[in-house]
This record gives structure tokens, C-alpha cells and sequence, in this order.
């Protein structure tokens, strides 16, 4: 796929404000960890995640991605009006129905003829959701829109915790590790086609996407059983991964779509100055960059800090990488996204 008058615009995100530490996590988890003989660190030293940020109990998703959405407006001088397509797409939402996009809509006030609904797509959300705002400016139906997402995990990495000391086996343990490296935040990314008169904006030149569905039970967040009948309590929720097939098969997959990217962009790989990875871990980071021979020092990472936010990483990554002088005009930056399914997508953006 190829686009020429597609423009991201701005990056809004906002930061979740209370910050967990691995150590703290592992000090919750200390009779586990003495009963199996795991090793004081062994979260940080496996993942590379020193701390996390979740927010406070109950809080809006909704009001979180709106206030992402409004700061990536304020940064283009684009007002809320001139949206014409409104897309969430986090894993994490606030009701079945209606779409949480809704009550993002409303907060930005807008309303009419703009399209609004949700995508839903696990770790690759936001890069679907810049997909089909793209397809749409570049058919000529819409000049602005934006798509947003706001992620929590401590819902989830409480449950593990609990299920993790509750039943103290070292497969519990072994699954629900990468639950634990799960971070919270907000993120907007505006897409248009360029004719705001921004100065600023970036130019999405193209991309490639390739799936393996075929794994689609490596890694799964759900509820914990069926609903009956005479149930009363609301069921919980669980999330397991089998990492190390994930990693394995995710470099497979990553190695393809780069060869797709590669060739759709008429790039070679030392054409890319920068690169923009979902934020999983060090071992993830380093296996996939070395696969595509890609050197680490291209890479902008925030998972040592930020842990894995899900949808919100990789672009919150790219506009921290922005505020920190990382990215530079002209840059051809590389953002490689992917997400259980398994799905892979990557997109060239011209800085």
C-alpha cells in the first residue's frame, strides 16, 4: 500500500499517574516466588520493565482518550469540527455496547455525519485505525480524523497476582508473566490529508500487513469460564501467553512483513533512519531488530518505564521520541507494529 496525500498530523497521549515497580509487584508475589525458588528480580531481569504506570481505580478510558485526542488537535490547530471519522481502538473499552468512541465523540463535540465507531485489533489497534483513516483521505471521502485508545492494566495484573498466589504453580507463574509487564496511558494520533497548514505534519507514505491467525490461542485476555444460568457473580477475567512460542512465532511473522515493507516502500533496510517498535520487552525488542538486521541504536524505546500499554505504545513511543529530538525532519521512520493473532503491520512515515 501506498498513499500520497495522507499526513499525521499530531501525537496527543496522556500518561498514567501512578507508577508500579517490578520490585513491588515481586514483593506482592514473595510467597509464590519462595515456594518455586524464583530469584528476587526475576521479572525485571527477564523483561527488561522496571516500572509500569496504571491509573487510579475507576477511571474513565473515555475522558482519558478525549483528552489525548484534544492535545493532538491543540498541537495542529485542527479544530474538533473538521473530524470526520472518530475511531477507539484499545484492547480495553467500557462497555460491549455502545462503541467507547462514542463517548469520546461527545467529550470533543462531534457529532452529524462523522463516522464513529470502535476497531479492535489486541496490540495492533491504533495502526488499524490509522490504516482505515488513511484509506478514507485517500479515497477522497474525508480530510481529517483520528483515531484513540486508552489502556489499563491494573485490572488485570491484580487478577494474575491473585490467581498466581492462589493456585502457586510454576505454569501459572510461567503464563501470566507477560501480564505483568502490562503499563496504562491514552493516545490520539490525527491523520489528515494535509491541507490544514500545519508545518509539522509528517507524511504516511505507506505500509504492509500480513497475519497468521493460525495462532490465534498463544496469547488471549478474556473472561474465565461460561456464563450459566443460576450464575451471580461476574466472571473473572484471565490473560494467558506462551511467550516464548509468541516470540518465536512473531519474529517469523515480523521477517515477513518486513520483506512485504520493504519492498512496497522501494526502501532498502539501511534507507530507515529510525524505527518505532511495539513496546514488549528486551528480549522481543532485540530478537526482532536483530532478525531484520535493523542496529538497536535506530530503535526508541519506553518499555523500561512505560512497560506495555498495549495500542497506546508505539505511537506514545514515537511522540515522546519527537519531544526528546529522536525523530528529525526528513527521518523515514519504521513503525513496527504487532499484536496477538498474530497480526503484523508496519508503516514508512516520511518526519
Amino acid at each position: 500500500m501506498r498513499y500520497k496525500k495522507v499526513h499525521l498530523e499530531a501525537i496527543g497521549y496522556e500518561l498514567a499517574p501512578v507508577v508500579v515497580t517490578s520490585d513491588e509487584l515481586e514483593e506482592r508475589l514473595d510467597p509464590l516466588y519462595k515456594q518455586l525458588h524464583v530469584p528476587e528480580g526475576s521479572l525485571e531481569a527477564l523483561t527488561g520493565i522496571k516500572e509500569r504506570r496504571w491509573w487510579e481505580p475507576k477511571h474513565s478510558l473515555s475522558h482519558s482518550a478525549a483528552t489525548a485526542a484534544r492535545k493532538a488537535l491543540a498541537k495542529s490547530g485542527v479544530l474538533a469540527e473538521a473530524l470526520e471519522t472518530v475511531i477507539y481502538a484499545g484492547v480495553c473499552r467500557e462497555n460491549f455496547e455502545p462503541a467507547t468512541a462514542c463517548a469520546v465523540a461527545v467529550e470533543l463535540g462531534v457529532r452529524g455525519s462523522a463516522s464513529v465507531y470502535d476497531i479492535s485489533n489486541a496490540c495492533l489497534g491504533i495502526l488499524n485505525g490509522i490504516l482505515d483513516i488513511a484509506n478514507r483521505i485517500e479515497l477522497g471521502q474525508i480530510r481529517a480524523g483520528i483515531v484513540v485508545s486508552a489502556e489499563t492494566a491494573r485490572e488485570i495484573v491484580e487478577v494474575t497476582i491473585e490467581r498466581m498466589l492462589r493456585e502457586a504453580t510454576m505454569g501459572t507463574y510461567t503464563e501470566g508473566l507477560a501480564t505483568l509487564t502490562g503499563g496504562s496511558g491514552a493516545v490520539a494520533v490525527l491523520i489528515t490529508d494535509g491541507s490544514f497548514g500545519n508545518n509539522g505534519s509528517h507524511r504516511v507514505l505507506g505500509g504492509a500487513q500480513r497475519a497468521a491467525p493460525e495462532h490465534n490461542d498463544l496469547c488471549r485476555w478474556g473472561l474465565d469460564g461460561a456464563p450459566t444460568l443460576h450464575r451471580t457473580e461476574p466472571l473473572p477475567q484471565r490473560m494467558y501467553t506462551d511467550a516464548a512460542s509468541v516470540l518465536q512465532h512473531g519474529v517469523t511473522l515480523a521477517n515477513e512483513t518486513w520483506q512485504d515493507f520493504l519492498g512496497q516502500m522501494s526502501w532498502e533496510a539501511d534507507h530507515v533512519d529510525r524505527v518505532i517498535c511495539h513496546q514488549v520487552g528486551t528480549a522481543h525488542r532485540d530478537m526482532i531488530l536483530g532478525s531484520i538486521g535493523i542496529d538497536p541504536l535506530k530503535d526508541f524505546s519506553t518499555f523500561p518505564y512505560l512497560g506495555n500499554i498495549g495500542t497506546v505504545s508505539l505511537p506514545l513511543t514515537a511522540a515522546l521520541a519527537e519531544e526528546r529530538d529522536a525523530l528529525g525532519p526528513g527521518d523515514r521512520v519504521a513503525f513496527l507494529g504487532i499484536g496477538s493473532g498474530l497480526n503484523c503491520m508496519m508503516l514508512g512515515v516520511e518526519w
